[in-house]
């Protein structure tokens, strides 16, 4: 059995065209051409379209994405969101008109007609991680403690809000990338996860679900194993273990309760990035070491890093391609 690798490619695909991901994040060709070399250099699983994946919401909403230069990646650095109330009554956005979400869905097709082989998805971010640039990550962490229930509603309606994009995602005949990295611990506490986030989370899965006629990948980052059981819960068939959590863990159980469940097991994105191969090998090995002879793993990157030599994604390929999984 070989272990198959993929890395997630957003911003790092600007390197591609010697652009900086600000130009590229708001440039329909170059978007384009970046994520088209990109593919043809890794052929990597998923064509996540997009350079500053999480704020692509955040902004059609009216929050104002600031001017980056260099290898910055372009963020949200003022709220638009002053109360709780006023994202209790936010309504949905217009995806074919308001902000970028339009211009995406076309680089996305575009990339479909070119690649037809390709699993195209448009991103769409998880309830929280659309609250967290609405609000700012400080404030919103200080409503879900001192206004646990209305931050909950705020991220139900945000939640619900999604249908929209994903519906006109499917209707463009795209799949969706589904991302709520900043719901993850330590940001939120397992119990303020299970009493804020939790019902919102099923609720947007639930709805992609309807939309695209199949569950969705759930990826999110940071510490996720001791929300685990509450991740799977939500009925997703694919998750990703991250470096910042117990791996060994989070695949055994995994296997053990949902076989079913597809897992990404990343590598640490440093030593992706690095300069030295023995680093980068080892690293590989205890990934290797971890998926063991379990079906349905894969190894990947988290998100790649800019900087990251095209040379270390050829190497590690090679690397996993000639190696012969342990037992588990």
């Amino acid at each position: 059995m070989k272990i198959g690798f993929t890395p997630a490619v957003y911003e790092h695909a600007a390197r591609f065209i010697g652009r900086t991901p600000w130009e590229v994040s708001r440039d329909a060709a170059l978007m384009f051409e970046a994520h088209r070399r990109a593919y043809l250099e890794y052929r990597h699983q998923v064509i996540a379209v997009g350079i500053d994946i999480y704020n692509l919401e955040a902004e059609a909403y009216g929050a104002k994405i600031e001017a980056c230069e260099g290898d910055a990646i372009p963020a949200i650095h003022r709220p638009l969101l002053t109360s709780l109330e006023e994202g209790l009554t936010l309504k949905p956005f217009d995806p074919q008109r308001d902000g970028r979400i339009a211009m995406v869905i076309a680089v996305g097709q575009r990339l479909k007609r070119e690649f037809p082989e390709a699993d195209v998805r448009i991103p769409v971010a998880g309830p929280f991680s659309i609250a967290f640039n609405l609000r700012g990550i400080s404030t919103l962490c200080e409503d879900a403690v001192l206004r646990a229930e209305d931050t909950a509603k705020l991220l139900v309606r945000l939640a619900e809000n999604q249908a929209v994009l994903c519906r006109a995602i499917a209707s463009a005949g795209l799949d969706v990338a589904f991302f709520e990295s900043a719901a993850a611990p330590p940001i939120l506490s397992p119990n303020l996860f299970r009493e804020v986030e939790l019902p919102a989370l099923k609720r947007i899965l639930h709805i992609a679900a309807e939309c695209l006629g199949h569950a969705v990948p759930c990826i999110m980052g940071g510490n996720t194993y001791p929300i685990l059981d509450d991740i799977l819960s939500t009925g997703t068939n694919y998750l990703v273990c991250n470096v910042e959590t117990n791996q060994a863990a989070f695949v055994a159980s995994v296997w053990r309760t949902h076989p079913h469940v597809k897992i990404r097991v990343n590598l640490d994105p440093g030593v992706v990035a690095c300069s030295e191969p023995k680093r980068i090998y080892r690293g590989v090995d205890r990934v290797l070491e971890i998926i063991g002879d379990r079906t349905n793993c894969v190894m990947g990157t988290g998100a790649l890093p800019l900087e990251t030599p095209p040379e270390n994604v050829r190497l590690i390929r090679e690397y996993v391609a000639h190696s012969t999984p342990c037992a588990a």
